[in-house]
């Protein structure tokens, strides 16, 4: 029998558009999604909130916001910028201003933190980001010795070329699989995703969204990650001590 090995599914960009969070909101419902990171400075991120209590989806943790990147003409190019990504006092202070944000939205801390597009895994914002974490006590995505991040499930290459073949539920299975192979059981793998409804989202990653959606809500999967030894949980499970084998 498989050893039995924690997954927290959680879908970055919650409240980024009310589309967006209807996908999101959708493969909660009804696919494998456990987990959410909130964009706070979004007109949506309100709405995200009320809507994802009303339904008691209550794992949420800030998606931290300093800017987007798109690749056009052969280089990275910023399609906005929140702060001077140099400026670490100013990187601080937008991260705890977020982080501040959210819990006046959600009324609790997050349960988790991380950031759109991984920009935590750089300079000022990765000091920043680890005091924020170890301040509230919870994991920041690839830097918890915990929580083993898996970016596998993605529709898209380095360069933003379309990879349809990355999102369909056989290649989430196939992604976890090899993620854990010859990693102790004991490690808990959050396995990011992207779902949502917005087709007119301004961003390089939009309709694979949709894709993904489908892929989250495939009938059987489920089942199938049981059979691999695969149990879903949450951030806030894993803070309680429950996600023990």
């Amino acid at each position: 029998m498989a050893a039995v090995r924690c997954v927290i599914v959680n879908a970055d960009d919650l409240g980024y558009t009310v589309a967006t969070t209807d996908g999101i909101l959708h493969a909660h419902a009804h696919g494998i999604v456990t987990s959410a990171s909130l964009m706070v400075r979004r007109p949506a991120a309100a709405d995200a909130v009320a809507r994802a209590a009303a339904v008691g989806f209550h794992d949420l943790g800030v998606h931290l916001d300093l800017g987007e990147w798109v690749f056009r003409d052969r280089r990275w190019e910023p399609l906005y910028e929140v702060v001077d990504g140099g400026d670490a006092a100013a990187v601080a202070a937008e991260c705890r201003a977020q982080v501040e944000r959210f819990q006046a939205l959600v009324g609790r801390p997050p349960t988790h933190l991380d950031s759109h597009q991984h920009v935590h895994l750089h300079e000022p914002v990765r000091t920043a980001a680890l005091a924020l974490a170890a301040e509230l006590g919870v994991p920041l995505r690839h830097l918890s010795p915990r929580v083993s991040h898996c970016g596998g499930f993605y529709g898209q290459d380095g360069r933003g070329d379309p990879a349809p073949g990355l999102i369909t539920p056989r290649a989430l299975v196939d992604v976890l699989l090899r993620h854990v192979a010859g990693e102790p059981a004991a490690l808990v793998v959050e396995l990011g995703c992207h779902p949502g409804w917005d087709d007119g989202l301004d961003t390089m990653y939009r309709a694979e969204r949709r894709t993904e959606v489908d892929a989250l809500c495939s009938p059987g999967l489920r089942d199938e990650l049981a059979g691999h030894g695969f149990r879903l949980t949450t951030f806030a499970a894993l803070a309680a001590g429950e996600t023990a084998p």
